[in-house]
């Protein structure tokens, strides 16, 4: 199985053999396995089975009776054990306030994550392209959230 960095030379490989600037995942795989990337063995079946189930909890759903609007059933819990992080599922209705807020404080993290990324993304997008207009982001998304709670259309679109 190949690592990370061999798979990203493989990537940037296609790109220079194809010339294609969309990329399908599928094609790199075939083209991967053309040029001797062994196939990876196949995952533990409990570990697919514990990430399936995360999966799971993950994505569902319920509904407030009195709002009519959809809500997590389950949330991460970071639980320390051993020296590692290891992430339990809590139903929402049985969840402590405490455990509400290391829910919450990771989730938060995770989202400040992924907007640093996208700023050095962009950053960069406008370093490289000095003609163009930069692209602008709000990070402040206060009012996004409450438009689309006033819209009806809260539901996510992936976790």
């Amino acid at each position: 199985m190949a690592g990370p960095k061999t798979l990203q030379k493989l990537i940037a490989l296609y790109r220079v053999k194809t010339g294609e600037a969309e990329m399908d995942p599928s094609k790199i795989a075939d083209f991967a396995i053309l040029n001797g990337v062994k196939l990876p063995t196949p995952a533990d079946p409990k570990k697919l089975l514990v990430q399936q189930i995360s999966q799971a909890a993950r994505e569902e759903l319920r509904v407030d009776r009195d709002t009519g609007r959809p809500y997590r059933a389950y949330h991460s819990l970071p639980v320390q054990q051993g020296g590692e992080t290891l992430f339990y599922w809590i139903d929402i209705e049985d969840a402590s306030r405490a455990q509400m807020v290391r829910s919450t404080n990771r989730r938060r993290e995770h989202v400040v994550g992924e907007l640093v990324q996208l700023s050095f993304d962009l950053d960069h997008w406008a370093a490289a392209n000095p003609t163009d207009k930069p692209i602008e982001v709000e990070y402040d998304f206060a009012l996004d959230v409450e438009w689309r709670k006033a819209s009806g259309d809260e539901a996510p679109e992936a976790a």
